[in-house]
């Protein structure tokens, strides 16, 4: 499926977990997220172990603090909706530091940050830990529909090269003297993204031929075959089993 790409999440080296197969590493996440999600929001303490336990893995893992805590600007928008909720929100108000605020809304506001925050971690830590082209495989290796699998690796190979192109254009603009100061420039930028639309369209197109000419029938071959030993498995589902047992404790 290609060579390597280093992405700038992930982070190469020689740890357990960056040794655990790809599809292992999916699963463990994915079923860690099902459990996250299907804990109840009255149960902090739960969530404050599910906040260890990621931890441990991103000790285990080497991956640094500030790595993560850089990466979770991604929620941004998420922590901003969640802001608004006890603003917005009916039903019974309650009196915080000054503020008329929905009970419903509190809850719901804390349900969203905590959940989708563990979320993020888990998702910043597989990044960091698994190439970008080994979660491909690790994706083709379960199974899941080969065209998004093929649509992923794709994006991920000439991601690099729309953004050379956009690098590209950005100069040329600049070269004119074009700088962008305020709203009478936005004209230019959406002929330019009008631009780098087509470009990208017709460079697939030729992409397609090229492939249909060597023999492409709807899959592509797989060059690196992936397995996991019955060890690997039950290291990589420690997490989401750890967290099904304090799911566990939180119900009773």
């Amino acid at each position: 499926m290609g060579a390597g790409h280093h992405h700038q999440l992930y982070r190469p080296g020689d740890s357990p977990v960056h040794r655990l197969p790809p599809h292992c590493k999916l699963v463990a996440v994915l079923a860690f997220a099902v459990v996250v999600v299907a804990t109840p929001r009255e149960s902090f303490w739960a969530f404050g172990c599910y906040a260890l336990l990621l931890a441990a893995v991103a000790v285990v893992a080497r991956v640094p603090l500030g790595h993560v805590a850089r990466r979770m600007v991604i929620e941004v928008p998420f922590v901003a909706f969640a802001v608004a909720i006890p603003f917005i929100g009916m039903g019974e108000r309650a009196e915080v530091l000054g503020l008329s605020l929905s009970v419903q809304g509190l809850w719901a506001a804390w349900n969203i940050l905590a959940k989708a925050s563990l979320g993020v971690v888990a998702s910043i830590l597989l990044a960091a830990t698994t190439e970008p082209r080994m979660i491909l495989l690790g994706a083709q290796r379960l199974r899941l529909p080969s065209l998004l699998v093929q649509i992923a690796m794709f994006m991920l190979r000439y991601l690099d090269v729309i953004m050379e192109e956009m690098r590209r254009m950005r100069v040329a603009r600049e070269s004119r003297g074009f700088v962008a100061r305020d709203v009478r420039q936005i004209p230019v930028i959406a002929r330019s993204a009008g631009a780098l639309f087509i470009r990208s369209y017709e460079r697939g197109e030729r992409v397609h031929l090229a492939m249909l000419s060597r023999g492409y029938n709807g899959s592509l071959p797989v060059i690196h075959e992936i397995s996991g030993s019955g060890r690997q498995w039950v290291v990589a589902l420690a997490l989401p089993v750890t967290a099904l047992a304090v799911l566990g404790a939180s119900w009773w």
